[in-house]
């Protein structure tokens, strides 16, 4: 007898079908691993990899691998032998609706549910059978004799739809020569993500700080790990995106010092991998902790920004601002003594003693991925005690496309300390300066700066005409 190809492929998948249906069911929990490895990304995303103990029978088996992440990518997982002979995967299922009344009573439509309910006059109870006729904006229910809506009464069910869990699921079914052996497990998931925080403790002559850095996890993967082996990836990775974004979540870190020690770091490709040697437990629906780092007595410079506009060059005005405030700015370098190291990107909170020693918070700046030797400039707030006026003193058009204006800006320090406040002005076009009481310098083909130096409670005026062509 000849068998065409497309029927024999036909018999072969029926018989599969059948044969995957018969095949006998092992099921393995979180008791079951032996070790697990989190690597967690800055953009929710994490690379799970458990190794689980399992008896496999010989021939077909469904393999149900519970507690997994909620949020796994079912494509990217992977399951493979790491001792005993090696098995063959023939099809695998990633079952996340989860066993819930609701959920129990949808799975049930079309078939059939015993009502219980209690006799109206005495304790004995009734049962009746019912066919579920609709369970989703109401529960339609009927009877031998009528049609009910709602539930009259509790329901009973005969049993739990296979493919309905009470946790997440990852069946497979695989042809495994039996016997005991271990297997790894590794998947992407969503719902996990890390950022870093840091709290910076100036001194009390404001010229150093204390540099503590904090890894703030966030778990919401629908998954716990217990005594995991934790990494970082610090750095952007390129994903094909889905449509809708996805949420991260995670809390600000306590500011006490961070006690450092078991925190390494590599470089991995073009990111940087950062790993703790002690294990640790991520429990599902929880932010935790870290520390990272610690750095002491971390020498920090002081600077007072007055930034100006490149519109100010193209009309003519008159006072521009009173007691404009300059803004505050901290800098240090990330190299010397406990730091060097790559920073990942994060928010660092500066708090600065009182008279009486109480640490008070004075702003905070966010960071970004920052190499070893690079600098770090932190943006706090505004001057208090310094302030400024800026006017316009002179305006007059040349031509169509060039101008020329004068400008006066005085300083003012109210402080009890000497201070350099640097003025910036941004200059549209091609300028040259005509006249200045304070040299200038250069910093870009764009950029005009001045130090202006102020004693205590002294003042400065700064005076300077500039020629501009657009």
């Amino acid at each position: 007898m000849h068998v065409k190809p497309v029927a024999a492929a036909m018999l072969f998948a029926a018989s599969l079908v059948q044969a995957a249906e018969q095949a006998r069911e092992i099921g393995s929990t979180a008791a079951d691993r032996e070790a697990v490895a989190v690597t967690v990304y800055n953009d929710d995303l994490a690379l799970v990899k458990e190794r689980r103990k399992l008896d496999l029978p010989a021939g077909l088996a469904r393999l149900s691998l519970r507690e997994v992440a909620a949020q796994m990518r079912p494509e990217t997982a992977l399951l493979r032998a790491v001792s005993g002979q090696p098995f063959s995967l023939i099809e695998q299922n990633f079952d996340f609706d989860l066993l819930t009344p609701q959920k129990l009573l949808e799975k049930y439509v079309g078939r059939q549910v015993t009502v219980i309910r209690p006799h109206p006059t005495t304790d004995a109870e009734r049962r009746e059978s019912a066919t579920v006729l609709a369970a989703g904006q109401g529960t339609v229910l009927r009877f031998a004799d009528r049609i009910e809506t709602g539930v009259p009464g509790r329901l009973a069910f005969d049993s739990v739809p296979a493919n309905l869990r009470d946790r997440p699921t990852l069946s497979v079914l695989l042809d495994a020569p039996g016997g005991r052996q271990s297997v790894e497990l590794s998947y992407l998931t969503s719902g996990l993500a890390w950022k870093a925080d840091y709290v910076a403790n100036l001194s009390t002559d404001g010229k150093s700080l204390d540099l503590n850095g904090w890894v703030t996890l966030t778990n919401r993967s629908g998954a716990g790990f217990d005594d995991a082996t934790l990494q970082l990836v610090a750095g952007t990775v390129n994903r094909v995106r889905s449509p809708q974004p996805q949420l991260a979540y995670a809390m600000a870190p306590a500011a006490a010092r961070a006690k450092v020690g078991e925190t390494t770091q590599e470089a991995l490709m073009d990111y940087h991998l950062y790993s703790f040697e002690r294990p640790t437990s991520i429990a599902d629906n929880q932010t935790k902790q870290l520390a990272l780092l610690s750095a002491a007595a971390v020498p920090v410079r002081r600077e007072y920004l007055l930034a100006g506009n490149d519109w100010y060059y193209r009309e003519r005005y008159g006072q521009i601002g009173q007691k404009l405030k300059p803004a505050v700015f901290l800098e240090f370098d990330n190299k010397g003594g406990q730091l060097g190291k790559p920073l990942p990107a994060g928010v660092v909170r500066v708090y600065a003693r009182d008279s009486k020693g109480a640490a008070q918070f004075v702003g905070e700046d966010r960071i970004e991925h920052t190499a070893k030797n690079e600098k770090l400039k932190l943006r706090l707030g505004e001057a208090f005690d310094i302030t400024a006026d800026r006017k316009q003193t002179n305006y007059r058009r040349i031509a169509d496309n060039l101008s020329e204006s004068s400008w006066r800006i005085e300083l003012r320090n109210a402080k009890e300390e000497a201070v350099t406040v640097r003025v910036q002005e941004p200059l549209p076009g091609d300028w040259e300066m005509v006249s200045e009481s304070h040299k200038h310098s250069k910093e870009s083909a764009r950029i005009a700066a001045w130090n202006i130096s102020l004693a205590p409670g002294d003042k400065a005026v700064l005076e300077y005409t500039v020629r501009v062509k657009w």
